[in-house]
């Protein structure tokens, strides 16, 4: 290509702009709900405590331990891949920074 020619050349900026890249827009979904589940998570396992002191105290009974044992079981279904998740969206930021992207 001569330099008086004027056609226009591909851009070499390999950093699209992050509203528009379809990745970084997924992966901020991603952390959106990753927050969320790690909240309600957080949540359930709270209440199984709660639960379980509630019992410890008053009676500890068939039903209560039925209702701590399924707040604790949502609240593990919900952080585990959640906190993996988390990390997973971080990690990825961290190596885009540091690749200049």
């Amino acid at each position: 290509m001569s330099p008086s020619d004027p056609s226009p050349r591909p851009s070499l900026d390999p950093a699209p702009d992050p509203s528009t890249d379809p990745v970084r827009a997924r992966r901020a979904t991603i952390a959106k709900w990753t927050l969320i589940a790690n909240r309600v998570g957080y949540l359930f396992v709270a209440l199984a405590m709660a639960l379980f002191f509630m019992a410890f105290v008053f009676d500890f009974n068939a039903t209560m331990a039925t209702l701590i044992i399924v707040a604790f079981i949502i609240g593990c279904a919900l952080l585990a891949p959640s906190i993996i998740l988390g990390y997973a969206v971080k990690a990825a930021e961290r190596d885009d920074v540091e690749h200049g992207l």
